[in-house]
């Protein structure tokens, strides 16, 4: 097909910049738009210079207007802080910005891709976790916001797909890492390997033994474009590796892989948090050919690689002599999409 116009919204994130880069590689004309809430300006730099790449500042649940025939909607924080931090502005993002998206594919006659979460699921009954599942959310709760924004954005895709016709692919993303997530964004992965690297404990919330499955972003790319590019796949997609591991697990290995013997601490479990995640991806192997490639060893290695420049970077700024009246530079945290 003839490469044309693709909207990334959060395109300034974690994911979102993956997937531009991607697109940009695959000869798009790409819009890249975020409103720079979590997303990072760096993430996209290297791309700033390239004819085919814009970047537009703007905050989704406000109407946009740019004609293209792709739209990728991965604008929302992802992590547990930065979602609660302000959740009303969560849900609004959610569900006003897949409206503003929807509408504005109604009038450019585009496809459109949501960034859904497995989240939508909650703290499952049934594991691991098929599309069928219905979901065991607490609609109340402190995760509600992100969770029943999501659930809420993938009605509204159905619905426009049903009421006007407009072409909607739906991914359900599972735990994702690599390089360019934030250093602070409070995520597992995250976490573990900058307290590692500062040589501080590694945080365990719970005992331990609940579970996750981690699928590097470049594997979660490959998903997400295959998907956008499927003919005809409308139902909601898994996309997520589905080896699992213990949170003790990881700990062990990213303590291993950063060569540091710091101790773990223990809190308590955050309410609502999953237990267990894992996800069934017979869907997304059948149809879209997706199967994930690296394993955690390995993409753990080229993320922490990342993470060390991160690290000794914050540590220059920390170390560095401030000025009368110099300002230290502010600090953004990574939007990444549904990235959890």
């Amino acid at each position: 097909m003839t490469r044309e116009r693709a909207l990334v919204l959060g395109g300034a994130g974690f994911v979102g910049s993956h997937l531009c880069d991607r697109l940009i590689g695959q000869g798009w004309e790409v819009f890249c738009m975020d409103n720079l809430q979590t997303g990072r300006l760096e993430n996209i730099e290297h791309l700033r210079k390239q004819r085919r790449f814009s970047f537009v500042e703007h905050d989704i649940t406000e109407p946009f207007h740019i004609p293209v025939e792709r739209i990728y909607n991965l604008a929302c924080p992802a992590s547990p802080p930065h979602y609660q931090a302000d959740p009303i502005k969560t849900t609004l993002t959610s569900v006003l910005g897949t409206v503003n998206a929807l509408r504005l594919a109604v009038r450019c006659d585009a496809r459109v891709f949501l960034a859904s979460t497995s989240e939508v699921y909650g703290d499952p009954e049934v594991h691991p976790q098929p599309e069928s599942y219905r979901g065991c959310v607490n609609t109340i709760g402190p995760r509600a916001c992100y969770d029943e924004g999501k659930r809420c954005a993938e009605s509204l895709m159905m619905d426009f797909a049903r009421m006007h016709h407009v072409e909607t692919r739906i991914a359900r993303i599972f735990n994702t890492y690599g390089p360019r997530m934030d250093p602070n964004d409070g995520r597992i992965v995250s976490n573990f390997v900058t307290q590692a690297l500062r040589g501080e404990d590694l945080t365990v919330y719970g005992d331990g033994t609940q579970t996750r499955s981690f699928c590097y972003v470049d594997d979660l790319v490959d998903g997400i474009v295959a998907l956008m590019e499927h003919p005809s796949c409308t139902d909601p997609v898994n996309l997520g590796n589905p080896t699992e591991f213990t949170v003790l697990e990881l700990a062990e290995l990213v303590r291993e892989l950063v060569g540091t013997d710091v101790e773990l601490t223990y809190r308590p479990l955050p309410k609502d948090d999953p237990k267990l995640r894992r996800p069934v991806i017979d869907r997304a192997k059948k149809v879209l050919g997706f199967d994930p490639k690296v394993p955690l060893r390995e993409g753990l290695t080229r993320t922490i690689a990342y993470f060390e420049t991160q690290v000794r970077d914050e540590a220059r700024v920390v170390s560095a002599p401030t000025l009368i009246g110099s300002r230290a530079p502010e600090r953004r945290a990574v939007m990444s999409g549904s990235a959890e």
